[in-house]
């Protein structure tokens, strides 16, 4: 097929996928993600798998122990979500996204079954079963010794807990999806606690003690083991350093110094730790040394977090954030001030409808000194005007500015970043949402599909 029809075919296959229940319509059910693998020779059967759930640092934890498997020299594939400019970022081999034409491949080698599995159930496949049977498919074509797997939401009835992981990552838990999960800490702890299965090693990033309660019990009722942060693993120490921060973690098998970590925020250094944790507590059956750490050091060092405190312009600096829940917004503040000294700083937010949308923006108001804002790409994105209703009780009125795009929001917040003729120390933070990030990702750098 031509580049030109191939490209034409991959927009099919995905506006085929897109048309589908979205992430957010929720059926706690593996009936049909079970029957669709079934009908395929269970794929996910083939590798091992590391899993990870959490409410805020998942996908950031996820890539980096993607790049400690792969610095042993296994061959890794890594399933995340959301995306933030192509779908194919969702699923990537060798620390690489699917090219167009193998993810065309993969949709069109598993849509006859997807067409019976869905004739076998009550309801059809939606798009997040979907692409997880398909990342299944491609990890065990490849083939990868190893799955990164990030669990979509909650963990119990997720698409992906059709596997069984040799170590369950839990990242901080905190609130948020309560319009499809508890709205209790310790609720949402028991959803996720669900991908901890018998005779694993859970991998527990520091916890609010009613969420650590529930994951500890769980893992003794199913015979996991537990490494928990703070006590058998964690940072050691941490200071900025120029482009990022220089850690010293204690591991589970050894102490790891000197390392340096690419991005900012001690959120980013705790996320480090339990990735370490988890690719020791991974290996200790291969080889109970632990890891060395120059391999550490090199897959720590080369990491990047796309749309997490990414800076995606200068003059001013424009920085793209994913936060999108009161938690993730307050380390994301905690970061910014930690690690950048902007003079004057201009929020653009953008926020789903279904969010806790004070608690998202409380913690920005300290920080910011005008917030304009707007809508993202998502047909969830709150309207601007009932955002700026919101907004306005935070920060006052003379604070807030509306733009009905992002692009102008963008525009708007520059100008009002350089209004008083500083052209140095001034920034914007785009945020609210991994939507906006993306959008925002997409905007300033142009992206593929």
């Amino acid at each position: 097929m031509s580049g030109e029809g191939a490209h034409e075919r991959y927009a099919e296959v995905t506006a085929q996928i897109l048309s589908r229940a979205p992430e957010t319509d929720i059926d706690p059910r593996l009936d049909r993600v079970r029957t669709l693998l079934d009908l395929l020779g269970d794929p996910q059967r083939t590798f091992r798998v590391i899993h990870v759930t959490g409410t805020n640092g998942k996908t950031s934890t996820a890539r980096m122990i993607d790049a400690l498997v792969r610095g042993r020299g296994l061959r890794v594939g890594r399933y995340t979500s959301p995306h933030l400019r192509t779908i194919r970022e969702r699923i990537v081999v060798d620390g690489e996204p699917v090219s167009q034409e193998r993810f065309v491949e993969a949709y069109d080698d598993i849509r006859p079954y997807i067409e019976m599995a869905d004739s076998m159930n009550d309801a059809p496949l939606s798009f997040f079963e979907i692409l997880t049977v398909m990342a299944y498919a491609v990890f065990a074509d490849a083939p990868v010794d190893v799955a990164v797997v990030e669990v979509g939401m909650g963990g119990t009835w997720d698409a992906t807990n059709v596997v069984d992981g040799d170590v369950a990552v839990v990242t901080p838990i905190g609130i948020d999806h309560t319009d499809y999960l508890p709205d209790t800490l310790d609720g949402i702890a028991e959803e996720k606690a669900g991908i901890i299965k018998p005779d694993s090693v859970a991998v527990v990033a520091q916890q609010p003690l009613p969420a650590a309660e529930v994951l500890l019990q769980h893992a003794a009722e199913v015979g996991a083991t537990v490494a928990r942060e703070g006590l058998e693993f964690g940072v050691a120490s941490r200071e900025v350093a120029v482009g990022g921060q220089q850690i010293v973690v204690k591991g589970l098998t050894g102490t790891y110094d000197n390392l340096f970590l690419p991005l900012f925020g001690e959120y980013q250094a705790g996320n480090a730790a339990v990735a370490i944790a988890a690719v020791e507590a991974f290996s200790a059956s291969e080889d109970a040394i632990g890891l060395d750490p120059v391999i550490v050091g090199e897959a720590l060092a080369g990491l990047e977090a796309p749309g997490r405190l990414e800076v995606v312009r200068t003059s001013p600096t424009v920085i793209a954030d994913a936060a999108h829940n009161p938690a993730g917004m307050t380390a994301t503040v905690a970061a910014v001030e930690e690690a950048f000294t902007f003079s004057r700083l201009i929020g653009v937010v953008a926020i789903m409808a279904d969010k806790d949308v004070e608690g998202i923006l409380d913690p920005l108001e300290p920080l910011l000194d005008e917030i304009v804002v707007t809508r993202n790409s998502s047909p969830r994105s709150l309207e601007p005007e009932r955002l700026a209703a919101l907004a306005e009780e935070i920060f006052g009125e003379d604070r807030v500015h509306v733009a009905p795009r992002l692009d102008d929001a963008i525009d708007r917040a520059v100008g009002l970043a350089e209004a008083e003729g500083e052209f140095g120390g001034v920034g914007v933070l785009v945020t609210g949402s991994v939507v906006t990030s993306g959008d925002a990702v997409h905007l300033l750098r142009g992206a593929g599909g």
